[in-house]
């Protein structure tokens, strides 16, 4: 599988989604648990998820009780996106456990799957700029600016493919490797959040 496969489920995933277009919809993924399509699936779900909360919270009139219970549970669904993006990762890792680097071999800035959650969220910014750029209730300027944008965004997506095909190729030829690290979040951590361990003194 490459970029193009997982762009279709990411689309799949925005469109399941968009059925009922509420956040609170529970997940039906259609992959087989244990595979790299069901770990695809279900992160462009967290990611479409929390791009609505993001929305949501950004109502103007908003209660504020309710913007606290968004904003912490936009902090778990952040937790969980990472939490995705190592499990991609690690799949990742077992499949090119074997191969041995060359001994000029190089390491990218970013893991595999950080370079897909990023396609990942670029999808959803694709299909929201889509609908704005078709949007009947909107003015000519705004589809006309929208529909630019759009065309930035493909072109990013194209882009953003080669270089994760790329850069999956060079693992596997063994002109680069993998180095993962935990992103090691500290905010949700009752230990390492001064906040939280304070309070429990």
């Amino acid at each position: 599988m490459r970029t193009a496969d997982w762009i279709l489920i990411f689309q799949q995933s925005i469109t399941d989604y968009h059925k009922t277009d509420d956040v609170d919809t529970r997940v039906q993924n259609p992959y087989a648990k244990d595979t790299l399509e069901f770990l695809m699936y279900e992160k462009n779900w967290v990611d479409t998820v929390q791009w609505h909360l993001e929305d949501i919270i950004r109502d103007p009139q908003i209660d504020p009780v309710k913007a606290l219970e968004i904003k912490r549970r936009i902090d778990r669904s952040n937790q969980h996106r990472t939490d995705m993006v190592e499990y991609i990762d690690s799949w990742f890792l077992q499949q090119y456990s074997e191969v041995s680097p060359a001994a000029d071999a190089s390491f990218n800035t970013e893991s595999p799957a950080w370079a897909i959650d990023r396609l990942s969220i670029l999808e959803l910014k694709i299909y929201h700029m889509h609908q704005e750029a078709t949007r009947e209730d909107a003015s000519e300027a705004h589809r006309a600016a929208c529909t630019n944008k759009l065309n930035v965004l493909l072109t990013q997506r194209e882009d953003l493919s080669t270089a994760i095909d790329q850069l999956l190729g060079d693992i596997a030829a063994g002109r680069k490797y993998m180095k993962v690290y935990k992103q090691m979040k500290m905010y949700n951590d009752e230990s390492l959040n001064p906040v939280l361990y304070q309070q429990k003194k």
